[in-house]
């Protein structure tokens, strides 16, 4: 089993304390039957008092060294599993659903309990007393001895059988519980949807009926684990009737004394009490065993880099940048200071995902210099959000490699790589924690003060207005917040990270209105400066912050352009005159395109090539209106 070293402890304290206590049966079933056939004095009775209390004492160490077991067992296999799912990365839980992953981390996983506390310890009881009843047996009665020793392999026996029905009905229990614990939490989330559409009471009739689904399986479950229970309790019983009826036939006619005869019949039961009450506890110990088998499953599921991202570095391996102190953020607009801007580049990288024909990059060349803000636009799924994912090292390539510095990241300390980057999504996820928690995420040292000047250069006034400003607890994933207001948020946590050096953005203008895009594109400016910066954009207010505008579409590069430097334009929309119609960009197109210049280096540039063109944009006088 795979456990801790202090785990592995309590669990041999559990399981001495478990076999000791049923070797003293030998011990107590002796004193018991001197005494009560008068062959001990009166006196044995506070050896057997002691016996009882000695047995009593072990159950009692066992119970508590068992639940340390299982706490630290159930503790170390969450730790893994969440370090698993970091080290996953979102690009490769999409396969799960987040229900089925809480289930499994909660519930699941409490279902070891049972197995830890009772099953194991009853393992290496019924290895060792039955062996040491059974040469007791053998040296009091021969007859009797052979009697146990002939029926005493019919209780695993049945077991065995029953209890391989037992392990599938059981998988497929937790399955229905893992399904609806997943379909629930969507259902949740998807309320307001639901609602919209009309479709709410249909979803409660699904529910009702995977509910039904879980309690037909859990009903089957406890019959099969009861059926188990009369099998064994059957076999245990004639077992000592056939042991019973001819001792009390040859006590009558004295071929066989007193004392002997009591200690068979107290001993003969004790033979089968710990193989029945191993079967009893393996079912109801199989819910943890399957919910430990799907963590295992995950855990085992094959990655891009098996390393941890906590995993030592090579001695030759760049060391990262110096982090800036949490008091060097953000004053009167500017960014903190951060390290040494690296150089990021792509070498004929393919990133192909399991379970998908096509690659989502094919043989991408790309260079992003220091301190260049870099736009990626396109179409929906052409590979913009997996570039950035492969920077973070979410993923790693299917062929080719990323460098840092020259360095390949997959031999950089992933951890050490990451308090380099700011990253902002497009669905920036909050906590169901106060204002300032959220902020300092990237920075938990960071003081009140560093707080409230990374709100104050990332736009984010609203806070003051709320009903305990910065100590405001947010609702689940920043419910009580507009899109806009928890993109500003987003971009705070960026201005609090202390030293990075690089800012990846994934669409932060997605979905927000006018008022809302001109905060968090002038915030997103401030922060860009001294920084590289990647940043994947439809809008042109967002486009207009970068050096170069590299177009991805399915998988490739078809162009690379490079623009002139000059103020982004105020994204607020202006009312356009009576009768005219506002032009609208296509998805992934920049304002260059539109003028055709961007066109033009499309066609010219090679798929999976960095092609420096002629800028693509139309000039216009700087402070100009758009």
């Amino acid at each position: 089993m795979r456990a801790e070293r202090s785990v592995r402890r309590h669990l041999g304290v559990t399981m001495a304390a478990a076999v000791l206590a049923g070797l003293l049966v030998l011990v107590q079933a002796e004193l018991l039957a001197g005494v009560l056939s008068g062959r001990f004095a009166t006196g044995v009775l506070a050896v057997l008092a002691a016996v009882v209390g000695v047995r009593a004492l072990l159950a009692w160490t066992q119970g508590v060294y068992a639940g340390h077991t299982a706490t630290g067992v159930k503790s170390a296999l969450r730790h893994r599993l969440l370090q698993r799912l970091r080290e996953l990365g979102p690009a490769r839980l999409t396969a799960h659903r987040s229900g089925e992953l809480v289930t499994l981390a909660g519930r699941g996983l409490d279902g070891l309990d049972n197995y830890l506390t009772g099953y194991l310890p009853s393992i290496a009881v019924a290895a060792v007393v039955p062996v040491a009843v059974l040469v007791r047996l053998f040296a009091a009665d021969l007859a009797s001895a052979v009697i146990v020793l002939v029926t005493l392999p019919l209780i695993p026996v049945f077991g065995a059988l029953v209890g391989m029905t037992t392990k599938a009905v059981t998988e497929r229990q937790f399955v229905a519980l893992s399904r609806l614990g997943g379909h629930f939490l969507d259902v949740v989330r998807g309320l307001p949807t639901l609602r919209a559409f009309g479709r709410a009471r249909y979803q409660a009739t699904v529910i009702q009926q995977i509910a039904d689904a879980h309690r037909t399986a859990t009903m089957r479950t406890l019959r099969v684990a009861f059926l188990s229970s009369l099998v064994l309790e059957l076999c245990a019983s004639l077992s000592l009737a056939l042991v019973a009826v001819p001792v009390g036939l040859r006590l009558l006619g004295g071929s066989l004394d007193l004392t002997t005869a009591l200690l068979v019949l107290l001993l003969a039961p004790e033979a089968y009490l710990p193989l029945r009450a191993m079967g009893t506890r393996f079912h109801a110990s199989m819910e943890g065993v399957a919910a430990a088998d799907a963590a295992f499953a995950v855990l085992d599921r094959p990655g891009d880099d098996p390393r941890p991202a906590d995993a030592p570095r090579p001695a030759d391996a760049p060391r990262p940048a110096q982090a800036a102190r949490p008091g060097d953020t953000a004053r009167d607009g500017d960014a903190s200071q951060p390290g040494d801007a690296p150089e990021i580049r792509l070498e004929h990288v393919t990133v192909r995902y399991p379970g998908r024909d096509g690659a989502a990059l094919e043989d991408v060349t790309l260079t992003i210099g220091p301190r260049e803000r870099v736009a990626l636009v396109g179409e929906s799924g052409g590979g913009k959000s997996t570039l950035l994912h492969l920077i973070l090292g979410f993923i790693q390539p299917s062929e080719g490699r990323v460098l840092v510095d020259g360095a390949d990241l997959r031999d950089l300390d992933l951890a050490a790589w990451r308090a380099r980057l700011a990253f902002v999504a497009q669905r920036p996820h909050l906590f169901a924690t106060s204002v300032a928690d959220n902020i300092r995420l990237g920075s938990p040292t960071a003081s009140p003060d560093d707080v409230r000047r990374a709100a104050a250069a990332a736009h984010a006034d609203f806070v003051a207005s709320l009903p305990q400003g910065f100590d405001t607890v947010l609702g689940e994933r920043g419910a009580n917040l507009s899109a806009g207001q928890r993109q500003r948020i987003a971009l705070a946590r960026a201005f609090c990270r202390p030293g990075a050096s690089v800012l990846l953005l994934d669409e932060p203008t997605a979905r927000l209105d006018g008022r809302s895009e001109a905060a968090v594109v002038s915030g997103t400016s401030d922060l860009a400066r001294g920084r590289t910066a990647v940043i994947v954009a439809h809008r042109p207010a967002m486009i207009d912050l970068a050096d170069r505008v590299i177009r991805v579409h399915e998988g490739r590069i078809v162009s690379d352009t490079t623009r002139p430097r000059h103020p982004p334009a105020d994204p607020t929309p202006t009312p356009a005159p009576p009768g005219s119609t506002t032009p609208t960009l296509p998805e992934g197109a920049t304002p260059g395109a539109v003028s055709g210049g961007a066109r033009a280096g499309a066609e010219g540039g090679a798929p999976g090539v960095s092609v420096s063109t002629t800028p693509a944009v139309t000039a216009r006088p700087e402070g100009s209106a758009r």
